[in-house]
């Protein structure tokens, strides 16, 4: 654990001479808001520090929480007398620290492990935001165009969920608005779900989704660099009143230096499916939740011209390749495994490749290549629900609490 939190500590100084030579903000600044400043997000620490708390019993816990909460209460009435920015989020980002403190010296390993998971959460999203800012500078050309003539197969989604929105009014996009930002919100309970019994005891599961949401959120983005997109809402004025028909070449568009390019894929998406995936061995109303975040997270990307179509399938193809590397430890690398994980690779690249070099095609036969793109993922589905889903322990639920010997 002490390697690990060296080496997450070198990535994030390291990003941030990064963003030090090339002029943006960086990770740092953005960890010392959290603490002392303006916190960038109300409710990511607040998700990080119950995560955090899985690994405690029932009353430090409670204590845990509540001190945050105090401490929340007083930096917003400070907030309300000096007529600052009125958020929270400082009182979690530092219980957090202090609980990991705490535990670091009394060498509770159970509970250090939810500390440093809780961490992580939170750090990744630094993390992320300093990539996000990469991008705008490696790649100041966008692929939008091959994107945008490539979702014309799909019957150019953004553009039809755009109208809709548009016509259902500010109640509904407000709703697809929340789904979309709370992700990591529907993710942590989902998660504590997962790890329920770990604090009474048990072990901790092999796997759960925690583990693939950093995998997706580590894979990902690199892709970003490979095909960098901005989305239809900021690469066309048009968007969604109307559907540009095609004329000329294709080619890159130059594009600001502050929109990220990081569209394709789609992670909303994979992550939305991660959700979906690992709620379906839960009670009811956790698979109800899975699968309400992810049709909406799903509708909210299209209707707010954040993605194309195109887009969604690859993250889609994405999610599933890198669960099926993760899910279900215990069975090893059989032939069943290799042979999903390499067509999900397999997938991805031709995916990509035909966006970028078919476009053009994709457009011109919509007839053809729509069902093939749509029959890629499909089949990766189908895989996928019949390595994972259909063996004979589909009924067990595999992060069931088991008690540690």
């Amino acid at each position: 654990m002490i390697v690990g939190a060296a080496a997450v500590a070198a990535f994030l100084v390291l990003l941030q001479i990064i963003a030090t030579i090339w002029n943006f903000p960086g990770p740092l600044p953005s960890v010392w808001n959290d603490l002392f400043g303006t916190p960038k997000s109300m409710s990511l620490p607040w998700a990080a520090l119950i995560l955090a708390t899985v690994g405690l019993n029932t009353a430090l816990r409670l204590r845990t929480l509540a001190i945050a909460a105090l401490i929340d209460a007083a930096v917003l009435g400070v907030r309300l007398v000096f007529d600052a920015t009125l958020t929270v989020g400082n009182g979690p980002s530092l219980v957090l620290v202090g609980l990991g403190v705490y535990v670091a010296r009394r060498g509770e390993t159970r509970a250090m492990r939810g500390v440093a998971l809780g961490a992580l959460l939170l750090l990744a999203t630094k993390a992320g935001d300093a990539w996000l800012h990469i991008t705008t500078i490696v790649r100041p050309y966008v692929l939008d165009d091959y994107a945008y003539a490539a979702d014309h197969a799909l019957g150019n989604p953004s553009w039809v969920l755009g109208n809709i929105l548009d016509r259902l009014g500010p109640v509904a996009e407000g709703t697809l608005h929340w789904i979309y930002i709370q992700l990591p919100v529907a993710a942590i309970v989902v998660a504590l779900y997962q790890l329920r019994g770990v604090a009474a005891g048990a072990a901790w599961p092999r796997h759960f989704l925690f583990r693939t949401f950093l995998l997706i959120g580590l894979v990902g983005p690199v892709f970003y660099l490979l095909f960098p997109v901005v989305g239809p809402m900021f690469a066309f004025d048009s968007w969604p009143s109307q559907v540009m028909p095609l004329s000329g070449a294709l080619g890159e568009i130059p594009f600001d230096s502050e929109t990220p390019r990081n569209c394709m894929p789609s992670l909303h998406t994979a992550w939305a499916l991660s959700i979906f995936i690992h709620s379906r061995r839960g009670p009811w109303w956790l698979r109800a939740g899975g699968t309400l975040w992810l049709l909406g997270t799903l509708t909210a990307t299209l209707g707010f011209g954040y993605h194309y179509g195109v887009d969604l399938v690859a993250g889609a193809v994405l999610c599933l390749t890198l669960e099926s590397v993760l899910r279900d430890p215990e069975r090893g690398w059989d032939r069943a495994r290799i042979t999903l994980v390499v067509y999900g690779c397999v997938a991805m690249a031709a995916l990509l490749v035909s966006y970028r070099y078919l476009a053009a095609a994709f457009a011109s036969h919509p007839q053809v290549f729509g069902p093939l793109v749509l029959g890629v993922l499909a089949a990766m589905a189908f895989g996928f629900h019949a390595v994972f889903f259909t063996d004979s322990p589909r009924a067990i639920d595999r992060t069931r609490p088991v008690p540690s010997r």
